[in-house]
């Protein structure tokens, strides 16, 4: 089956997805200490404010997939490594322990992400992840076939990675969601009390690159839109809060992007990332 543009030996804009693919388818009260003189005065922490005093901010995990195997259908993904290089540079820089990883099958993500849910992150402030690849509505490919996005991102749940329960847990996942394209439109000028109980599912941030069923925009030269939009946007605002940090990565990627490419009909096409958070903090980067 035709791509949508052809990465190898070509720049331009391209899609991380098949031109028309189709599925079958703990704690007592915290306080901080104030005063003057040595008359500190105890003052409880913000109960909607990320705890961020851990003596690390954590650890983010890069899964860079570029190239398949030709049984998947899927193109090489040339600029994938920028994304992934401007990535590292940005968590790293921002405070976090990296571990990347290239062109991974199913099996091997798999296991790569449950290691690292199974480890010890009491430590740790907050998780990350970026992930990097082709994909659809709600799965995501290793090099040898797609798996279900859930499957990766649900084995920090609460219930299976106690150590980051009431920590947020950020993915960032550059891929499609499916083959739609976007014209685009013209316009006019604390305190965590153990004994709490919460959804295992709470305090996730998923960033995805693109709207649900749309194709999702990489330069095969500068990068993908989206990644290219985030590092900026972290880069230059580590002092906001993350919502509003990402509003201005989506304000960018819809307003600054627009697609060139040589595949017929895939010009002048937009994009706008959708931010999916289930974070029941204000989360700020350490600066």
């Amino acid at each position: 089956m035709s791509e949508s543009c052809g990465d190898a030996g070509e720049s331009g804009d391209c899609v991380d997805a098949k031109f028309s693919f189709k599925r079958q388818s703990e704690a007592p009260e915290e306080t901080n200490k104030v005063g003057q003189g040595g008359n500190a005065r105890a003052v409880p922490a913000d109960p909607y404010r990320y705890r961020m005093d851990y003596p690390s901010i954590g650890t983010c995990v890069i899964i860079n997939n570029k190239n398949f195997h030709s049984s998947t259908g899927m193109n090489l993904r040339n600029g994938t490594d920028v994304d992934a290089g401007a990535a590292m540079r940005t968590f790293s820089r921002l405070g976090y322990k990296m571990k990347m990883a290239n062109d991974l099958t199913v099996g091997e993500m798999e296991k790569l992400l449950y290691t690292v849910s199974q480890e010890d992150h009491s430590d740790s402030a907050s998780f990350v992840c970026v992930l990097l690849s082709h994909g659809d509505e709600g799965i995501f490919y290793g090099t040898d076939g797609f798996m279900e996005l859930k499957k990766l991102t649900g084995m920090f749940r609460g219930d299976r990675c106690r150590s980051l329960v009431g920590k947020p847990k950020l993915f960032f996942i550059q891929a499609c969601r499916g083959t739609c394209l976007d014209e685009g439109i013209q316009t006019d000028s604390s305190s965590d009390q153990s004994s709490d109980r919460i959804p295992v599912e709470a305090d996730f941030l998923y960033a995805y690159s693109t709207a649900p069923g749309y194709y999702s925009w990489r330069n095969t030269t500068n990068g993908s839109w989206f990644m290219q939009a985030l590092c900026e946007m972290l880069k230059q605002h580590r002092q906001l809060e993350l919502m509003q940090i990402m509003t201005r990565v989506n304000h960018k990627v819809a307003l600054e992007f627009e697609s060139a490419s040589n595949t017929p009909g895939f010009s002048a096409k937009k994009q706008i990332p959708c931010i999916i958070s289930m974070l029941t903090k204000d989360f700020y980067f350490p600066h």
